[in-house]
């Protein structure tokens, strides 16, 4: 069931890094939900590196630094997706 909820917070996550960054990100939507998951375990791991990942209540560091962490792989992916595309529509 780990694995749902990894697949439901790697889309919000994705979803919301893709409003939060300018302009009009070019990958689709499943590529956008990866990049949320690795954006999201980026986020845990830094937050159990500065020793934040447990907290009382909502962890609303742990969430700020996987929606940072989203919004970093989504930016870094999206400029990856239009390289590799370009290259290929330029070799088509």
């Amino acid at each position: 069931m780990q694995w749902l909820w990894a697949i439901i917070v790697g889309f919000v996550l994705g979803l919301i890094a893709r409003a939060v960054l300018p302009g009009k990100q070019h990958q689709p939507l499943w590529l956008t939900t990866l990049f949320g998951i690795v954006g999201a375990l980026l986020g845990n791991a830094v937050s159990g590196w500065i020793g934040v990942e447990d907290t009382r209540g909502i962890d609303w560091i742990r969430h700020l630094l996987q929606l940072a962490g989203a919004v970093l792989i989504v930016g870094l992916g999206d400029m990856a997706y239009k390289a590799v595309r370009g290259n290929k529509s330029r070799t088509a």
